[in-house]
């Protein structure tokens, strides 16, 4: 990858990533992006939670502007509380590939996320949300799953790894959907073609800015196509293998402000904050000097 130009852009994933293990942000992480965005960055939030399950981070965040949500495919407007471009995944190839997957593997557990900007998750009998904060919706059966269109499907298998479960769902699926892992317990399908790395594109063309201007950090695999996609890839320290060896560096982890590490080297210290981890995560094709 090349070196971006100016940093214009910054585009975080949010879990394992610009988010702690609680589901906070931390003050060091504020000022960080605060103080990249008055240097003149964009922030994007570039996140596999659907639109209406990251409303209060935005605005935790202070984010008017865009954001890309349910793996890229819905880029939300969080000033007008729209979708400016959102993918369905069409329910009858869903059936199709939970089918086949399960003809595989054995008995999963499903969950779906809604389509739209009031759309809701709903979980199945035996599903269990990797992520307790976040709301759902329990339905009886799995044909409930379907009532209404949606952007993505989330499995769960009671024996296998997560890996397993990706690489065996990637064997069956072909071109039905996209498959993708994006954090623990949570694999993924979405429509096919769909990444984060087509949302963040879209995104950048809005607001007028390029690859090569951009700087990217993810956690897990389903950030791989999003750090192909960036001038520069940043990996946490608790990222996934798959994602480190694509990464142009490696940063400290989501519990150590790894995010803004890299944003206080770039764009200046934060009193004093992050020195000497800079220093130990200097990057290896990056070169701003604060």
């Amino acid at each position: 990858m090349a070196a971006p130009t100016d940093c214009s852009l910054i585009a975080t994933d949010l879990d394992g990533t610009l988010l702690r293990g609680d589901d906070t942000l931390s003050d060091r992480s504020l000022a960080a992006l605060a103080r990249a965005e008055r240097a003149g960055a964009r922030h994007l939030v570039v996140t596999g939670r659907p639109a209406p399950r990251v409303r209060s981070l935005l605005d935790d965040l202070g984010c008017t502007g865009l954001a890309v949500c349910g793996q890229g495919a819905q880029v939300y407007d969080a000033a007008a509380h729209r979708m400016l471009w959102s993918v369905r995944l069409d329910r009858e190839l869903a059936e199709t590939a939970l089918g086949k997957i399960e003809a595989e593997v054995g008995e999963v557990y499903a969950a779906v996320d809604q389509d739209g900007v009031d759309g809701l998750t709903l979980i199945e009998p035996g599903y269990r949300m990797p992520h307790p904060t976040l709301p759902a919706v329990r339905v009886e059966r799995r044909d409930d799953l379907w009532a209404r269109p949606i952007s993505k499907v989330l499995l769960r298998h009671p024996e296998l790894s997560d890996d397993a479960l990706t690489a065996a769902a990637r064997s069956v699926v072909g071109s039905l959907a996209t498959v993708t892992m994006s954090g623990p317990g949570t694999v993924e399908l979405q429509p096919c073609g769909v990444t984060k790395a087509t949302g963040l594109a879209l995104a950048a063309e809005h607001l007028g800015l390029r690859p090569e201007d951009t700087i990217a950090f993810g956690d897990m695999p389903n950030d791989v196509p999003m750090l192909r996609w960036a001038g520069h890839g940043v990996a946490m320290a608790n990222a996934h293998p798959e994602l480190k060896a694509v990464a142009d560096e490696v940063t400290s982890s989501n519990e150590d402000d790894g995010v803004a590490v890299v944003l206080e080297r770039l764009f200046g210290q934060t009193a004093g904050l992050g020195r000497q981890r800079s220093a130990q995560y200097a990057p290896k094709t990056l070169s701003i000097e604060p």
